[in-house]
C-alpha cells in the first residue's frame, strides 16, 4: 500500500501529538515548535487537497458477517474546504498560543491534546465510514475535554460538564448510527440517501441532529459552551467551540440534511425553528453578561442559529447561506475569541466593569476587534452581512407561513448583537482607564497580533469579495449555483461607506478645532465628581432588560438553571441516587429475595414442561 496524502492531516498530527507529550519540560521550544510546524503542515495539506479533484482511499479493516470496518476516506468539494479552515484555524491558533500560553504549567498536555484536536477534526471531514466517523468524532471530545482542563483548578466543573454534555449527546448520535445502519444495511456515507418516511427514519435523523447541534452549540443542549469559557484559555475557545465545533457541528447537519436523508419540510421547519429560538434567546443572554468570556460564549450560540435557520429552509440560496455563515462565523469569532485573550493577557482580567480606555495602547487589538464586531453584527461591507443576507432570502423563498416571523427573529437577533457589541466596544476600549487598563504600557506582541490581523482581514475581505469564497468554497460544497438575485453589490455599497466614513473624519477632525468648547470638571448636585467614581463602564447598558415584566421571570431561571438540560438530569440523578439509598436500607434485600425467587420458579416451569 503507497503512501496517501490524505493521511497527512490526520496521522501527522496524531503521531506528533504522542510525541509532544513525551517530550520532557526542559526541551519546552522543542515541543511548541513542533506544534506549530506539524500545524503549518496539516494546513499545507490541505490545501494541496482542496486543489486535488474528489478522490477515495479505502483499507479494509476486519468483517464480521455484515459488520464491516475500514478505514475509508473520501474528498468532496464540502469537506475539502471545511477542511481547509479548520487546519488553518489551527495554523493561526498554534501561533497565537507561543507567546499568550508561555510561562503556564501543563504546556506538554496542551500542545498534545490541540494536535489531538487538529487530527480528530481531520479525521472526522474525511471520514467515508459512519464508524470511523464516529471514533475520530469522540477523540475532538476526549481532545477539548483535557484542553479545558489546562485552564487549572477552577476549570474542573466547565470541562466536566462539557465532556457530559458532548457525550451524552454522541451516544444518540451511536444510536442514530445504528439505526442508520439498520435501515440502510451500510455504514459508507456516500453510499447512504434514506427518504424520512415512518417513525423509525425520523428517529435515527432527529438523534443524529441531536448530536450534530450540541456539537454546534445550538439551544438548549448549549451551555457547555459558557461552562467551558469560564476558565478555559482563550486560543482553545477560539479553536474549538467558536470555530471548529461549529464546522463540524454544521457539517453533519448539512450531511444530515442534503445527503444522508432526504427530509420532509416538516423537518426542515423544526431546525428552522430551533434555530430562530436560538438566535434570539441567546443573544439576549448575551446583552447582560458582564464577562467578556460569557458574552462571547453565548454569541458563539446565537450565530449557530443563522446556520441551522439556512439549512433547515432546504432551498439552494439558504442552505448556501447557512453554510457561508458557518464559515465567516468561524472567521470573526474566532478572532473575537482571540482580541479577548489579547485583552486578558495584558490586564488580568475579563471583567468588562473593570476594564476600559485601551484603545491607544492596544490599537491592533481595538482595530481587529472593531472589525469582527461589525462583522458578527451583520453590517455591511463585512463578511456576516453577505451570509445573514443569503439566509434571509432562504428564509423568504419557503413561502410558508412562518418565514415572516422567522425572518423577524433572524433581523431583530442581528439588531441585539450589534446593541451588544457597542457595550462591549466601548466598555473595553473606550471610555476612561480602568486601574487595570492603566498599567498596559503597549499592545501584545507579533505572534498574538497576526493571527488577529489575518482574520479580521479575511472579515472584511470576504465581505467586499464575497464572489470569490462563494465560487470556490460554498456553490461546490453545497452542490448549488446561486441566483443573482441572492447577491448584493458590494462594490458600490463599499465605496458609499468610506465615502460616509472620510466625511465622518473630516466633521471629527473640524470640530476639534473649535475654541467655543469649555471642559469643567464633572459634579452632582454642585459637589465635584472624582474621575474614578464618575467612570462610565458601559457594563450595565442594558441591565434594565433584566427588569421587563416578560423577562424578568425568564432571566431567573436561565441563572438558577431551570432551563439548562445538564441541570434537568443531574436533577434526575439525585432523585435516583436518593431513591436507591431508601432501596439499600431494607428493601433491596426484599427486592433481591423475591427476584430470585421468581427466577428459580421460571427454571422449575421450564424443567417441568421438558
Amino acid at each position: 500500500m503507497t503512501f496517501n496524502p490524505l493521511f497527512v492531516p490526520i496521522l501527522l498530527p496524531l503521531a506528533a501529538g504522542v510525541l509532544v507529550l513525551l517530550i520532557p519540560r526542559a526541551l519546552k521550544w522543542v515541543r511548541e515548535s513542533l506544534a506549530l510546524l506539524v500545524a503549518c503542515a496539516a494546513f499545507a495539506a490541505s490545501l494541496w487537497i482542496f486543489r486535488r479533484p474528489p478522490e477515495e482511499v479505502r483499507i479494509p479493516l476486519f468483517a464480521i458477517g455484515a459488520f464491516q470496518l475500514g478505514f475509508d476516506l473520501a474528498v468532496t468539494p464540502l469537506n475539502s474546504f471545511i477542511l481547509l479552515f479548520a487546519m488553518g484555524f489551527g495554523a493561526l491558533v498554534s501561533l497565537y498560543s507561543l507567546p499568550y500560553m508561555a510561562g503556564r504549567p501543563r504546556l506538554g498536555e496542551y500542545y498534545g491534546f490541540l494536535l489531538f484536536a487538529l487530527a480528530g477534526s481531520a479525521g472526522v471531514l474525511l471520514s467515508d465510514h459512519l464508524l470511523l466517523f464516529l471514533i475520530f468524532w469522540e477523540i475532538v471530545t476526549a481532545s477539548l475535554y483535557f484542553l479545558v482542563t489546562t485552564g487549572g483548578p477552577e476549570a474542573k466543573a466547565g470541562a466536566t460538564k462539557t465532556f457530559a454534555m458532548l457525550g451524552g449527546a454522541d451516544g444518540c448520535l451511536l444510536l442514530g448510527i445504528g439505526l442508520l445502519w439498520f435501515l440502510g444495511r451500510s455504514f459508507t456515507l456516500s453510499a447512504l440517501r434514506l427518504p424520512v418516511q415512518g417513525w423509525l427514519p425520523g428517529l435515527a435523523f432527529i438523534l443524529m441532529m441531536i448530536g450534530a447541534i450540541t456539537k454546534a452549540g445550538a439551544m438548549p443542549f448549549h451551555s457547555w459552551i459558557p461552562a467551558a469559557s469560564d476558565a478555559a484559555p482563550a486560543p482553545v475557545m477560539a479553536l474549538l467551540p467558536a470555530a471548529i465545533d461549529k464546522l463540524l457541528g454544521i457539517y453533519l447537519i448539512t450531511l444530515l440534511a442534503t445527503r444522508l436523508f432526504v427530509l420532509t419540510p416538516s423537518l426542515g421547519v423544526v431546525l428552522m425553528i430551533v434555530g430562530a429560538v436560538t438566535i434570539v434567546a441567546a443573544v439576549m443572554v448575551a446583552l447582560v453578561q458582564h464577562d467578556l468570556r460569557r458574552l462571547l460564549s453565548y454569541h458563539a450560540v446565537s450565530q449557530v442559529g443563522y446556520m441551522l435557520l439556512g439549512i433547515g429552509t432546504l432551498t439552494p440560496v439558504g442552505i448556501a447561506g447557512g453554510l457561508f455563515h458557518m464559515l465567516n462565523n468561524a472567521v470573526y469569532k474566532n478572532c473575537l475569541f482571540l482580541c479577548g485573550g489579547a485583552v486578558e493577557k495584558k490586564t488580568g482580567t475579563t471583567d468588562l466593569g473593570s476594564l476600559g480606555g485601551l484603545a491607544r495602547v492596544m490599537p491592533v487589538t481595538f482595530v481587529t476587534c472593531l472589525i469582527s464586531a461589525l462583522a458578527i453584527s451583520g453590517v455591511p461591507p463585512f463578511n456576516g452581512f453577505v451570509s445573514k443576507w443569503l439566509v434571509y432570502q432562504g428564509v423568504i423563498d419557503t413561502g410558508t407561513r412562518w418565514s415572516f416571523l422567522l425572518l423577524v427573529a433572524a433581523m431583530f437577533g442581528s439588531a441585539l448583537t450589534l446593541a451588544s457589541f457597542v457595550k462591549v466596544v466601548y466598555s473595553l476600549f473606550l471610555g476612561t482607564k480602568s486601574a487595570a487598563a492603566a498599567k498596559v504600557k503597549r499592545d501584545v506582541g507579533f505572534g498574538m497580533a497576526l493571527p488577529m490581523i489575518a482574520l479580521a482581514a479575511m472579515s472584511l475581505l470576504f465581505g467586499i469579495f464575497y464572489v470569490f469564497p462563494l465560487q470556490a468554497c460554498i456553490e461546490p460544497g453545497a452542490g448549488i449555483r446561486l441566483a443573482p438575485r441572492g447577491i448584493w453589490s458590494s462594490t458600490l455599497a463599499t465605496g458609499l461607506i468610506l465615502v460616509g466614513l472620510v466625511l465622518g473624519l473630516v466633521l471629527y477632525a473640524l470640530g476639534r478645532y473649535r475654541k467655543s468648547v469649555r471642559v469643567v470638571a464633572p459634579f452632582i448636585g454642585g459637589e465635584k465628581l472624582e474621575p474614578a467614581d464618575g467612570r462610565v463602564t458601559g457594563t450595565h447598558f442594558y441591565d434594565t432588560i433584566r427588569s421587563l415584566p416578560l423577562l424578568k421571570g425568564t432571566y431567573a431561571a436561565q441563572e438558577r438553571g431551570h432551563l439548562d438540560p445538564y441541570a434537568w438530569i443531574g436533577g434526575l440523578g439525585l432523585a435516583l441516587t436518593g431513591l436507591l439509598r431508601r432501596i439499600h436500607n431494607g428493601l433491596l434485600s426484599w427486592y433481591l429475595s423475591w427476584s430470585l425467587a421468581a427466577i428459580l420458579a421460571l427454571l422449575a416451569v421450564f424443567i417441568l414442561r421438558r
